[in-house]
């Protein structure tokens, strides 16, 4: 494993090269407040494959954008982009956990030529969006970017960092630790966490439904979505199944685990996805 640092039109992305440089291009895409660490218990499981694992803008040891911006979700996708040329892949395989694999979904579908395939894990398009709250989530989104950001937290230790994400989500201490080492930062008297905060701002908009089902519908490559069961609130097995309709060429396995499975039971997520890259 090793880290290496490509500079997109935004700024500095970090990265970390998880399998074979020879291999078959896979650009890997995190969750939201995760990092790239989020595919190392997977690599043993994908090792002949050339996985490159970006740290997304905001996010472990990338750059924040300027004062006065917001993370907004296209500008995501282009991000994804500037790093697929700066390493010089006319084409890829794109692998996504959570908000990584909703910003592939859209990736696909608005640059279709690039894409061989998708292997989506908990994600298939952004959480939906309901027009009845818009007003009232933009009102929220305005105020927030108004307000000056409080100063960084100091955390004393690692165990306290470690024990503070695994309160937030639900998966192995071992999981979490991974995470937790890489977003922090050492300073005097202890640790901070190195994403942005301004992460945390709420969305001024999002696609709503309709829109969501049409990217997915666009989508040309052969698509693998693996969810766990339980699923999260926000992304019922009813929705999932609906929007799973609307792929022309997908293929769908469902494994108990929580939100991070790919973590915490990384061999058979990766027997999966090795299955389904292995009949491209």
């Amino acid at each position: 494993m090793t880290e290496f640092s490509i500079q997109g039109q935004r700024g500095e992305i970090k990265a970390l090269r998880l399998g074979n440089p020879n291999g078959m291009p896979v650009l890997a895409l995190h969750g939201w407040l995760d990092n790239a660490a989020s595919f190392i218990p997977m690599a043993p499981f994908l090792a002949k494959h050339n996985i490159i694992a970006m740290d997304s803008m905001g996010h472990g040891g990338s750059a924040h954008i300027p004062k006065g911006y917001d993370y907004a979700f296209a500008d995501w996708m282009h991000d994804i982009l500037d790093v697929m040329d700066a390493l010089e892949w006319q084409q890829a395989h794109l692998l996504g956990h959570s908000l990584g694999g909703a910003l592939a979904t859209a990736v696909a579908a608005g640059a279709p030529e690039r894409i061989l395939s998708l292997a989506l894990i908990e994600s298939l398009g952004p959480p939906p969006w309901l027009g009845e709250h818009a007003a009232e989530r933009l009102q929220k989104a305005v105020a927030g970017r108004r307000k000056p950001l409080s100063a960084p937290r100091l955390i004393l230790d690692i165990e306290t960092a470690v024990r503070a994400r695994l309160q937030a989500t639900d998966k192995l201490e071992s999981s979490a630790r991974l995470l937790v080492e890489r977003n922090l930062k050492a300073v005097e008297g202890g640790y901070q966490w190195r994403s942005d905060p301004r992460l945390m701002w709420p969305s001024h908009s999002r696609a709503d439904e309709a829109t969501v089902r049409g990217w997915i519908a666009a989508i040309e490559c052969p698509t693998l979505v693996i969810a766990a069961d339980p699923p999260p609130a926000y992304f019922s097995t009813q929705l999932l199944n609906e929007r799973f309709a609307h792929l022309k060429n997908g293929t769908k396995h469902i494994i108990p685990g929580t939100h991070h499975v790919h973590m915490d039971k990384p061999e058979p997520v990766a027997g999966f996805i090795n299955a389904f890259w292995a009949n491209l």
